[in-house]
């Protein structure tokens, strides 16, 4: 996947100075060893911080080595003054993990009392208001840290990201979609950085790629791509041109960011002037891991760039679309899954999603555009979606939103999509999820979220959250199971 950063990490001992360090200075060897081991190559800082003098220097030195994520690995009780400030000064995301005890005979010399360190490191990194990242039980013995710091790893991909991103729109967010139109100051909160922009400005840009050289270059990947599907030849120069307009866009705009993501305009003023539905191009784009949303949906696109970074894979944007008719449930499903039909909804969209998620795949026109743009007559304006079932197994279904007043919420559920034929149009799937029907009426409907949700393909629910929980979202609604009552839930 391009478009996410690649993440190096480092470990830094710490260790309080009426500690030896050599406790410290073993146990890091020791959990550098297992990392390597199970996971590959870990920068091993020498330095063990016990002051302000040390920190400097264990600074020095994982700059030097270009860290860009760091692991402060409290061998000991640790200096929780020099450790804390580490994490200040370091530019990227910091994990603090404590070393467990290793034997009972060795209770004298060898206790390093890292439980009790880790108390004042997290007070001390509050009074600092200063944000790390904690493991939900964050002492353990070499391999455990080790496992740890392999969680870590997207998540500090995610945070990372985030800070170095520029959303770019084009077109205001749709009057009849204002579940799209939420505020922009959250995204500030988390780093990142927005521009807006006409739709006229993408026309123009658009018009400038006319005769592009490339355009026969990326018509040959799209034939590829789409083999025994392509069956609207006529409309790949155009989402050729398009596709190459885009990524201009991206390089020429995004400025002193490294990555970017797009929230467009796509209906209804689209396709009566450019003459197609994007839906095919931002399918191939977010396949590379440059989400676009539809319909102006910033915190769509936010979403699945999170989910990019955290899977490192394609994550695609659906509406949350509809139920699954019971003759289909009973014919299909029923005693063949273990789900009722209130576990289940179909998630649609017309065909943003990439190929590689879908079963098969072919181009078509929009069916619902069509309705009203070019009703009873052969599909012109209205081609360019890439249709076919989404592929059976693991998701997570997730979102990340700013509410009418500027503050953050989020959900995460975890599920699969059947090996079921939907019998329907777009890129769709039937999705189940457990107990999906109290989470949509006490979490989605409830807590007024929009209907697009991304989709990331596998479960990811423990990282989602642990990112969500980073930035100081407290509303982060899930899939309670049954015998879990949400606040509002009548227990009659």
């Amino acid at each position: 996947m391009e478009n996410i950063v690649q993440v190096k990490v480092g470990i830094v001992a710490v260790s309080r100075d009426c500690f030896p360090m050599t406790l410290s200075e073993s146990r890091r060897k020791a959990v550098v060893k297992a990392y390597r081991e199970k996971y590959g190559e870990i920068y091993e800082c020498p330095t063990i911080i016990e002051n302000e003098k040390h920190m400097q220097q264990a600074l020095a030195e994982v700059n030097d080595e270009k860290c860009n994520a760091l692991v402060v690995y409290l061998g000991n009780f640790g200096p929780e003054s020099a450790e804390t400030l580490l994490a200040k000064y370091f530019d990227g995301p910091v994990m603090f993990v404590a070393a467990a005890e290793e034997s009972g005979e060795d209770l004298v010399g060898g206790r390093g009392d890292a439980y009790c360190g880790m108390l004042n490191a997290s007070y001390n990194l509050n009074l600092r208001n200063i944000r790390a990242y904690i493991p939900e039980y964050p002492v353990g013995t070499a391999d455990e840290v080790a496992d740890m710091i392999a969680e870590f790893l997207p998540i500090a991909r995610a945070i990372i990201g985030l800070s170095n991103l520029k959303l770019i729109t084009f077109g205001p967010r749709p009057q009849d979609f204002l579940a799209c139109n939420a505020p922009i100051k959250p995204l500030y909160h988390l780093g990142v950085e927005i521009e807006e922009n006409s739709e006229l400005d993408l026309y123009a840009a658009f018009h400038e790629h006319a005769d592009d050289p490339r355009i026969p270059g990326v018509i040959a990947q799209m034939e590829e791509e789409l083999g025994d599907g392509n069956r609207m030849a006529g409309i790949l120069p155009k989402l050729a041109q398009y596709e190459l307009t885009l990524l201009d866009w991206a390089q020429q705009h995004k400025g002193s960011r490294d990555y970017v993501a797009f929230a467009n305009k796509c209906w209804p003023s689209f396709q009566t002037q450019f003459g197609f539905v994007p839906c095919y191009v931002n399918s191939r784009l977010t396949g590379r891991g440059i989400p676009v949303s539809c319909e102006v949906d910033i915190y769509g696109a936010l979403s699945e760039y999170i989910g990019t970074c955290i899977s490192e894979d394609a994550v695609t944007l659906l509406d949350i679309n509809n139920s699954v008719p019971a003759d289909l449930y009973e014919k299909d499903i029923q005693g063949k899954f273990d789900y009722t039909n209130r576990d289940l909804f179909m998630g649609f969209h017309c065909g943003n999603t990439p190929s590689g998620k879908l079963v098969s795949c072919t181009m078509k026109h929009q069916m619902i555009m069509a309705r009203s743009l070019e009703p009873d007559q052969e599909p012109n304006i209205t081609r360019g979606t890439l249709e076919g079932d989404i592929v059976p197994g693991k998701v997570t279904l997730f979102r990340l939103q700013g509410t009418a007043d500027a503050k953050l919420r989020a959900y995460v559920a975890q599920g699969e999509v059947l090996p079921v034929a939907t019998r329907s149009f777009g890129g769709i799937g039937i999705f189940a999820i457990p107990e999906m029907g109290r989470f949509y009426r006490h979490v989605l409907v409830e807590k007024n979220y929009p209907h697009h949700g991304a989709v990331a393909f596998g479960h990811f629910g423990k990282t989602l959250y642990e990112v969500f929980k980073y930035y100081g979202v407290t509303d982060i609604g899930f899939n309670q199971p049954q015998g879990m009552l949400y606040s509002s839930e009548n227990p009659f």
